[in-house]
């Protein structure tokens, strides 16, 4: 069981910036869900680090996209859905595939007791940023988890993810870490979030054996390349298990 609670608790936030900027060049950027504003942040120019990235490769290496880094606008409209929960009465959440942790950092504002994941070095050393630049050391952590092997020693009233199911191989094990992280409670919850377009239909029939899944589609506006704006769809899947200790 791999399990490490925070990259440096003692770390200062100059000191984590610095780290991050010897490695990106960056900005913070704010991100405003319903009346909070939290700054995050993020590589300035992602082209320019991504062309970077491709003239390092190897003849025949692949490059690997820094997915992490980009906030994703299912994890906005995710945490629209935290701002509707009573911490009072569910205080624990964990964020699993976080990236910078949006939702995490919003639950936490929120005043949960929040753990966000990442199997990246990088997204957890811009999520511990986040989480100072924010104030909210007191409610949010950063745990390094694979949730396709890994175990944390307890679990927790809601578990979120943004774009979690995108790899078939992930599924499976993907479905037994939920299952061993959420708490027995009946009215504890599941809430994934993922572009419309991608169905992920074996998680799903997978999931449908172990949870209560409901799904909600939600249309939102996103900025095109033109200056315009296009339509986007995301699906917000509610699950609760099937089988309670």
């Amino acid at each position: 069981m791999t399990y490490t609670p925070n990259i440096d608790d003692n770390a200062s936030l100059d000191d984590l910036l610095a780290l991050a900027n010897s490695k990106f060049e960056t900005r913070f950027e704010p991100v405003t869900v319903g009346d909070e504003t939290l700054e995050f942040l993020q590589i300035t120019d992602m082209g320019a680090y991504i062309e970077r990235l491709d003239h390092k490769l190897a003849p025949g290496e692949l490059l690997k996209l820094p997915l992490w880094a980009k906030i994703w606008p299912t994890g906005i409209l995710l945490s629209y859905f935290i701002q509707r929960l009573d911490p009072k009465t569910h205080p624990k959440v964990l964020e699993i595939g976080a990236g910078v942790g949006v939702c995490g950092l919003f639950a936490a504002k929120r005043g949960f007791a929040t753990t966000i994941t990442d199997i990246h070095p990088d997204a957890l050393l811009f999520t511990r940023i986040n989480i100072l630049k924010n104030g909210l050391q007191d409610t949010a952590r950063t745990v390094k988890a694979d949730f396709t092997a890994d175990r944390l020693p307890e679990r927790f009233d809601y578990i979120l993810a943004s774009e979690a199911v995108y790899l078939d191989q992930t599924y499976r094990p993907l479905v037994k870490f939920l299952l061993a992280h959420l708490q027995t409670s009946a009215d504890a919850e599941i809430v994934l979030a993922k572009d419309y377009g991608r169905k992920a239909t074996k998680f799903f029939n997978l999931a449908e054996k172990e949870f209560h899944i409901s799904e909600r589609v939600i249309g939102y506006k996103e900025k095109s390349e033109s200056g315009g704006e296009e339509k986007q769809l995301t699906t917000i899947y509610r699950m609760r298990a099937r089988k309670h200790a």
